[in-house]
């Protein structure tokens, strides 16, 4: 039975989230790892443990907030259909090879600085809102299977849906910032499902998990926060076509450098 308290707690997590899901298109997850490794830190849970199953439940709730989100952006006819189907199969590839493989055989701590330190970079693409090439389009099918490949296999590492990659990858291409968010978030389904498998699958036979784990994912906080973030992530998802483009881009960074900051604390101290 979980303590009242953790419940609201994650219930909170969850309505942030899923609003944060709809309007940026990042599934959640650059919030929801921090905060979740601070809360199992509360459990009692080993600070390198704590890490991995914040990455590996935050990528759980994704499927949720990002079925939500994505029926939003789809009304508006923003969602680029013919972009998801072409990242798609790099995106489970590489989401199964980090999170079957590299995740299990990587130590928290690292994970944690990795995280800072990628979430750190692209946040300072995002502020500084670089003007893409008027030439440059996305990559061809091949270009856009490898593009999928790299933004699967990072967010298996991190625990996010792939938006702080993909957002600023489409929007380099040309792609316009509220159809990359809104692509950004169909695109988290088929990142978070492959990359909870991984999770599910390395984890098994992992020792002094919590109770109701499965694998490394947290069930009871997936629970609450994937109740919770469906609400929001519609949302969120309207108003993100309601926010001028400059803004959007700096509301994404100002947020990503403030987590980031917090994992590179977890990292070395963990470490």
């Amino acid at each position: 039975m979980l303590d009242p308290v953790l419940i609201v707690e994650l219930a909170v997590l969850g309505l942030a989230t899923g609003f944060l899901a709809g309007l940026l298109g990042i599934g959640g997850g650059m919030l929801l790892v921090p905060f979740l490794t601070y809360i199992l830190g509360g459990q009692q849970v080993a600070p390198d443990l704590a890490v991995k199953m914040a990455i590996a439940t935050s990528m759980a709730t994704i499927m949720f907030t990002s079925i939500s989100s994505v029926r939003a952006h789809h009304k508006r006819g923003a969602v680029q259909w013919d972009i998801v189907k072409r990242l798609a199969p790099g995106i489970v590839l590489g989401g199964m090879v980090a999170s079957l493989g590299v995740f299990a055989l990587l130590k928290g701590s690292f994970l944690a600085i990795f995280f800072g330190l990628f979430v750190s970079f692209s946040a300072t693409q995002m502020f500084l809102d670089k003007k893409p090439a008027p030439s440059r389009q996305m990559p061809g099918g091949a270009g856009q299977v490898a593009a999928g490949g790299v933004i699967g296999f990072l967010s298996g590492l991190v625990g996010a849906g792939g938006g702080f990659v993909s957002v600023p990858f489409m929007t380099w291409c040309n792609v316009p910032i509220h159809h990359a968010v809104a692509t950004s978030a169909a695109l988290g389904f088929p990142i978070a499902l492959a990359n909870v498998v991984g999770y599910v699958a390395s984890g098994f036979s992992v020792a002094n998990l919590p109770p109701a784990s499965l694998g490394y994912v947290w069930l009871p906080a997936l629970a609450v926060i994937a109740t919770c973030s469906v609400l929001t992530a519609p949302l969120g998802a309207k108003a993100a076509h309601s926010l001028p483009v400059k803004q959007l881009k700096r509301v994404f960074a100002s947020l990503l450098f403030g987590l980031a900051a917090y994992m590179f604390w977890k990292g070395i101290t963990a470490a």
